[in-house]
Parts: structure tokens; C-alpha cells; sequence
């Protein structure tokens, strides 16, 4: 980039910034972050575990939305110290430092802009995701697989961490299902968009005829629930079964039954965790599962009178994918929803997703027209 061309860019960023502080009230964040340490100090701060982790979650978040502005203005000032000393002495090397450091501050003002969007309860929440291949046999089940790694990279990327609480392979290669906890701030809000149909077009390499094959896998997330979030599940209306716990490759895990199944009968969801060693562990691991299950039950039913009232239509079935990733006859990734695309299907594979997510969540709030 010329430096005319970042001078002038850097101004409509400065513009942007001084907008997004006006909205964020910097000076109320710290009274809230001062009062929050405040009450952490008092000596009788732990005697509610629940109350006292919910407000430490709570000042973290507080936390990390002032500092991730203030990096946005700091990184403001970096980017004009350098423009500064470009502008008394020409030097090669100081401008390829300075367009990496550009482009590094519009990366961070893009992610920011992103987490501005995420307004939803329990988007700051961990994320449960699962990932069930559909018919298609070896293909879809490699495909499954390939999902995994996918929300494994991006996780990855976002410094989240992944938790393996369910796992059973496919009986040639890939997964016949798959359950990850995702872990991180905003897990949820982000991987919100992920819930559908993703359809997978490529040349199977597991078709000695080199034909081209179509596969389908439903990913299904649910916000990870805290004790303060009540949903009544009768133990009566629940059926548990144990089984031995096996890894990837079909290896196992232990030697007991320390797996855990529920299936609830009112509903016919069924969870299952085996990532624990005890028993006991993987059913308190199931029962959050559950929970998490239930209320996005809940949160689909207000969703399908929402739009039956509002004329919308809402269609989740394996006809009605939300995205298509496409590797042969041509290189594509698009989402239906939002008609947003990118031409490297590889990068998005290797969890290049935030521009799917980014658009989601402006479609999601009327920001985005995708005709």
C-alpha cells in the first residue's frame, strides 16, 4: 500500500474508533471494574462459590472489552509514530514494518467489530458443539472428520481450548459422532452460525472410480449453562446407560464402564460423555449436556413462533443446508443464508471462518442484505 493510501485510511479508522468509544464509555467500565474488585476483596466474597464465580466471569468480560479497544487505540498511535518518521526520512524497510503493522490494526478492528455483535444471552458462554454425519457411509463419515478438524483450527486460532466430551469413529475412516466443548469468551457467539446442514462436494478418495460425491453433516450448538440458569429435568423422565469409553482410532480410553448415556424420554434427546475417567464424572458431564439440550429446545420453539408470526420461514432438514463447500468442479465455499463466499476452500478447512461468522451475525441483526 502507498503511504498516502494509509494515511488516509488510518483517518476514517481514527473516525470509526472515536465512535466505538463514545458507545463503549470507557470511564464506566473501570467504575464497574473498580466496584467488581471491590466486592472480590471483602472477606466473605467465597461464601457463595456460584455467586462469587459468576461475578469474577462477569469482571473479566467487563476487563477484556476495555482492553480490547485500548489496543485499538494504541495500535492507532503506533501506526502514526511510524507514518510520522516515514514523512522526515524515506526508509524501504520501516514501510514493509508498517503496512504488516496496518494490516495487523485492521485485522483487530475487524474482530472487533465482530464482537460487537454479539449481544445474544450467552454468547460470552462456552460452546457445545456436535458433529453427526448423514447418509453417505465412508464419505460422510470422513467428511464429519474433517468438521472436527476444521472447529479444532479455528478454536485454535481464537487461543480457545477444545474438550473431546463424546466420541465414536466411523467403521472405515472419519467419525460417526463427534461432541467438542469449546471453550473461550464469545465461543459461543461466534460458533452460533455453525448450526445446520454443511454440504461437502469434492472427488471421493474413497471411490476407486474417481466419481464426485455430495456429503451431508448436521453440526448442532448449544451455550454451555452455569448452575445459575435453572432447568428442571425430572430424573424419573431420564434413562442412563454406561459403556466402556474409546478414542479416536477405536482405541480405549479405560477398562470400565465409565461412559455415560442419558437419554431423555419426554423429548428423545439423548447426550453422551466419555472424555472423564470416573463414572460419576461423565454423568455430571451428560446432565450439563442435557441441560444445555433442553434450553436450546426451549430457545427453538420461541424462534419457530417468532417467525410463524412473522410470515419467516424456517426450514433445518437435510434439504436446506446453510452452507456448501465445494472442491470439485470448481473451488467454493458459500453460505445460503448470507451469500457470503470464499474462493480457498483449503483456508477455510484450516478454520478460516470469521468472515462466515461475521456475516452471520449481520444478517442475523439486519445488517446484511445477501440479494
Amino acid at each position: 500500500m502507498e503511504l498516502v493510501e494509509i494515511r488516509h485510511e488510518l483517518e476514517v479508522i481514527k473516525i470509526e474508533v472515536t465512535n466505538l468509544g463514545e458507545n463503549l464509555d470507557l470511564d464506566a467500565l473501570n467504575d464497574q471494574i473498580a466496584a467488581n474488585e471491590d466486592l472480590m476483596g471483602q472477606p466473605d466474597f467465597w461464601n457463595d462459590n456460584v455467586a462469587a464465580q459468576a461475578l469474577i466471569d462477569e469482571n473479566n468480560d467487563v476487563k477484556q472489552r476495555r482492553d480490547n479497544y485500548l489496543q485499538l487505540q494504541n495500535g492507532i498511535e503506533s501506526v502514526e509514530t511510524s507514518l510520522e518518521l516515514l514523512s522526515e526520512v524515506a526508509d524501504p524497510e520501516m514501510e514493509t514494518e508498517l503496512e504488516v503493522e496496518f494490516q495487523a490494526l485492521q485485522s483487530q478492528l475487524e474482530q472487533y467489530r465482530l464482537e460487537q455483535l454479539l449481544n445474544e444471552p450467552y454468547d460470552a458462554n462456552n460452546a457445545i458443539l456436535e458433529i453427526h454425519p448423514g447418509s453417505g457411509g465412508t464419505e460422510s463419515a470422513d467428511w464429519g472428520a474433517n468438521l472436527q478438524r476444521m472447529y479444532t483450527r479455528w478454536a485454535e486460532k481464537h487461543r480457545f481450548h477444545v474438550e473431546i466430551l463424546d466420541y465414536h469413529p466411523g467403521d472405515v475412516a472419519g467419525i460417526d459422532s463427534v461432541t467438542l466443548k469449546i471453550s473461550g469468551h464469545n465461543a459461543f457467539g461466534y460458533l452460533r452460525s455453525e448450526r445446520g446442514v454443511h454440504r461437502f462436494v469434492r472427488i471421493s478418495p474413497f471411490d476407486s472410480a474417481g466419481r464426485r460425491h455430495t456429503s451431508f453433516v448436521s453440526v448442532d450448538i448449544m451455550p454451555e449453562l452455569d448452575e445459575s440458569i435453572e432447568i428442571d429435568i425430572n430424573p424419573a423422565d431420564v434413562k442412563m446407560d454406561v459403556y466402556r469409553a474409546s478414542g479416536a482410532g477405536g482405541q480405549h480410553i479405560n477398562k470400565t464402564s465409565s461412559a455415560v448415556r442419558l437419554t431423555h424420554l419426554p423429548t428423545g434427546i439423548v447426550v453422551a460423555s466419555q472424555q472423564q475417567r470416573s463414572q460419576f464424572q461423565n454423568k455430571d458431564t451428560a446432565y450439563g449436556m442435557l441441560k444445555a439440550k433442553l434450553y436450546q429446545l426451549e430457545m427453538d420453539k420461541k424462534e419457530a413462533e417468532r417467525a410463524e408470526i412473522s410470515g419467516d420461514h424456517l426450514d433445518n432438514g437435510w434439504g436446506s443446508q446453510i452452507r456448501s463447500y465445494v472442491f470439485q468442479p470448481y473451488r467454493m465455499v458459500k453460505d445460503h443464508r448470507t451469500n457470503y463466499e470464499n474462493g480457498n476452500p483449503q483456508g477455510v478447512m484450516d478454520g478460516n471462518l470469521d468472515g462466515f461468522m461475521n456475516a452471520y451475525l449481520q444478517w442475523k441483526l439486519g445488517l446484511l442484505n445477501p440479494e
